[in-house]
C-alpha cells in the first residue's frame, strides 16, 4: 500500500511520461519485428531456393496467427494484468526472431514467424490497458499519439537496422541482432514491472462498477460485448482504414512507376515523405485529441482531405515537387486520425474491458494485412495502376460512416450491453 500511495503521489507529469516511455518502447519493438523479414528477402530466397511467394507466406503466416489469438490474448489482459503479459510478449518475440535466425529450414522460418505472430497479439490490447487504466483522460490523446509515433518509429527503422546488421553478421545475425533489441525492452519492463503495476492500482475509479442491486455481470467480459455493433463498427473501421494505408505502403511506388513513369528515386522519395508526414501527423493529431470534445469530426475531416489528395495523385499527373507535396500533405492527414481513432475506441469501452476490446479491434490490423497484398497485387497484375489510389482513396472515404455512424449512442449501448441491459 505504501508503494501504491507513492506512485499515485507521483508528479502527475512524471509518472505519465514514465509509462508512456514504457510502454511506447515496447510498441516500438513490436512494429520492428513485424518488418524485419522484407529487408532481406533476397538474401534467405538465395540460401533456401524459394519463391517470394514462398517468403510471403511466412508474412501471411504471421498475420493468420495474430489475427486468431488477438482476442484471446485481449482476455487474458484481463484477467492477468497488462504489465506482465506485456514482458511476456516481448520475450517470446525475441525468442521467435532469434529462432528465424538460428533453425536451419525454410520450415522452421515459417513455424518461427507463426511464433512471432502470437507474441504480436500482446502488444495493443496490454498496451491500451496501461494506458486506458493509468493516463488522465485530458492526456490520452498526447498519450496515445506518442504510442502510436513510436510504433510508426519502428517500422521505418526496421529496414535500415536488418541491412545494417546482415552486412556484418549475415541475415542470420541480424534475426538474432533483432532478438537482442526485444530481451533488453523486456529486461527494462521487468525491472519497472512495479511501477506499472502499482500505478494501475493507484487508479480504482477505472474499475467498472456492479449494477445496483445485483452481482458483477459475467457478461461484462463476455463475447457479448465484443459483438455488440459498435465494437464491431470499430472492427471494420480498422480493417477498411488499415487496407487504405497498407496498399499506399506497399503498393503506391510500382503504382507511379507504372501510372505516369515517375522515376524510381521520385516514387520512393514521394512514399518517404507520406511515411515521414504520417509519424508527425501522429504527433500534432495527439494534440488535436486531447483538446477535442467531438474526436468523430476530427477523423471525419482528415478522411475526407486525406481520400481527396489521394484521389488527385490517382487522377493527374502532378510532377514530382507536386507529387511528394500531395502524398505527404495525406500521409500527415492521415497521422492525425490515429490518435481520435485510439480515443473513440476507447469511450466505446466499458472500464475493466480495455484489454479485450482493444484486442479485439486490434484485428482488424491482421485482416487487412492478409486482405490488402491479395487485393492490391491483382490490381497490379491486371495493369490497372490508377486503380491502386482510386482504391485506396476509396477505402479511405469508407472509413467516415464507420466512424461517424450511430455515434450518438455508441457509448449508451456498448455499456448496456457491459451491464447485461437492454436498450429500446
Amino acid at each position: 500500500m505504501t508503494e501504491i500511495s507513492h506512485i499515485a503521489q507521483m508528479p502527475g507529469r512524471a509518472r505519465d511520461a514514465r509509462i508512456i516511455g514504457l510502454v511506447s518502447g515496447a510498441h516500438f519493438i513490436s512494429h520492428l519485428y513485424m518488418l524485419v523479414l522484407p529487408p532481406v528477402f533476397a538474401f534467405i530466397k538465395a540460401d533456401y531456393a524459394v519463391s517470394y511467394a514462398e517468403l510471403g507466406f511466412a508474412i501471411a503466416t504471421f498475420n493468420v496467427v495474430s489475427a486468431a489469438f488477438q482476442t484471446p490474448a485481449g482476455f487474458l489482459v484481463d484477467r492477468f494484468g497488462a504489465p506482465r503479459l506485456l514482458i511476456a510478449g516481448l520475450a517470446l518475440s525475441a525468442f521467435s526472431a532469434a529462432l528465424a535466425g538460428l533453425l536451419p529450414s525454410y520450415g522452421g522460418l515459417i513455424a518461427a514467424f507463426a511464433l512471432l505472430g502470437l507474441a504480436n497479439t500482446i502488444y495493443h490490447p496490454a498496451d491500451y490497458a496501461i494506458l486506458s487504466h493509468t493516463i488522465d483522460h485530458r492526456g490520452l490523446g498526447k498519450a496515445f499519439s506518442l504510442h502510436t509515433f513510436f510504433g510508426t518509429l519502428g517500422t521505418a527503422v526496421a529496414p535500415t537496422l536488418m541491412l545494417f546488421l546482415t552486412g556484418i553478421w549475415g541475415w542470420r545475425g541480424a534475426f538474432v541482432g533483432a532478438a537482442a533489441f526485444g530481451f533488453a525492452m523486456a529486461m527494462v519492463l521487468l525491472f519497472n514491472r512495479g511501477t506499472l503495476e502499482d500505478a494501475m492500482a493507484a487508479h480504482p475509479r477505472h474499475v467498472p462498477s456492479p449494477v445496483p442491486g445485483s452481482a458483477r455481470p459475467k457478461s461484462a467480459v463476455g463475447w457479448r460485448l465484443l459483438l455488440s455493433p459498435p465494437i464491431l463498427r470499430n472492427v471494420a473501421f480498422f480493417v477498411v482504414l488499415s487496407i487504405a494505408s497498407g496498399g499506399m505502403q506497399a503498393f503506391s511506388i510500382v503504382a507511379l512507376v507504372a501510372l505516369y513513369r515517375t522515376p524510381l528515386a521520385v516514387a520512393n522519395f514521394a512514399l518517404s515523405g507520406y511515411l515521414l508526414l504520417n509519424a508527425l501527423g501522429v504527433l500534432a493529431g495527439g494534440i488535436v485529441a486531447s483538446r477535442a470534445k467531438r474526436h468523430e469530426l476530427v477523423a471525419a475531416v482528415g478522411f475526407i482531405a486525406s481520400g481527396a489528395l489521394i484521389l488527385v495523385v490517382g487522377l493527374v499527373d502532378l510532377g514530382s515537387a507536386l507529387l511528394v507535396l500531395m502524398m505527404a500533405g495525406s500521409g500527415f492527414l492521415n497521422g492525425i486520425i490515429l490518435p481520435s481513432r485510439d480515443m473513440i475506441v476507447r469511450a466505446a469501452t466499458p472500464p475493466g474491458s480495455f484489454g479485450k476490446v482493444f484486442g479485439f479491434v486490434s484485428t482488424g490490423f491482421n485482416i487487412s494485412g492478409i486482405i490488402a497484398p491479395l487485393l492490391f497485387g491483382w490490381l497490379m497484375d491486371q495493369a490497372h495502376p490508377r486503380s491502386i489510389f482510386l482504391v485506396i482513396a476509396g477505402f479511405t472515404l469508407l472509413s467516415l460512416p464507420l466512424m461517424t455512424g450511430g455515434s450518438g449512442r455508441r457509448k449508451e449501448r456498448v455499456s448496456a450491453v457491459a451491464d447485461g441491459l437492454k436498450l429500446p
